[in-house]
């Protein structure tokens, strides 16, 4: 079985702006992020990103330019030694199947690689994150960065769900791959 790990994009692997990133040079990794993925290529551990990009549904940005968006990401990260297995972007403006929260993405990435979802954590920072986690059988994990800490207040209104907290993606990568791989 493929050992997968889905994430977030905007407050999980760059700094959540408030709004869309709408150029590459906005594009920020969070520190320490490039580091986390480059262990999780290195474990072998196939990385997936799915986003949220209703910038483009919008018609704030084209889908162009969230190919050179996307292509920045890669490139920042390819710096630090890391790289990305697959990139899944909803850039509906509206709600549909494939954007978060609903599964789409992450069942696309499922099953691209072959992987269980209840041994595939998704980290992400947003309750949509969750939720999407939680409707494909993954392991929801919220990060503290971005909109986690919202999220975390928002949470203690609703019914407990299976929820791991951390941090950052580093802390997560480094519990993972102590944790899981290491088995």
């Amino acid at each position: 079985m493929t050992r997968l790990v889905l994430l977030d994009r905007d407050g999980v692997i760059n700094v959540d702006l408030g709004r869309a990133v709408l150029h590459p040079d906005e594009l920020q990794l969070i520190p320490g992020v490039a580091a986390a993925i480059a262990a999780l290529n290195n474990a072998g551990v196939k990385v997936a990103v799915c986003t949220n990009q209703a910038c483009v549904g919008r018609g704030e940005i084209t889908a162009e330019q969230l190919d050179t968006i996307h292509a920045a990401l890669i490139q920042k990260l390819a710096a630090n030694g890391a790289h990305l297995d697959a990139l899944y972007a909803a850039t509906d403006k509206g709600e549909s199947a494939r954007k978060k929260p609903a599964p789409g993405m992450l069942f696309e990435a499922l099953e691209k690689f072959a992987a269980s979802a209840a041994e595939t954590p998704f980290v992400g920072d947003a309750l949509r994150d969750l939720e999407a986690a939680w409707a494909a059988g993954c392991k929801a994990v919220l990060v503290g960065t971005g909109k986690g800490r919202e999220t975390e207040v928002l949470l203690q209104q609703l019914p407990t769900r299976p929820l791991i907290k951390v941090v950052d993606l580093p802390e997560f990568v480094t519990q993972y791959l102590s944790h899981v791989v290491a088995r």
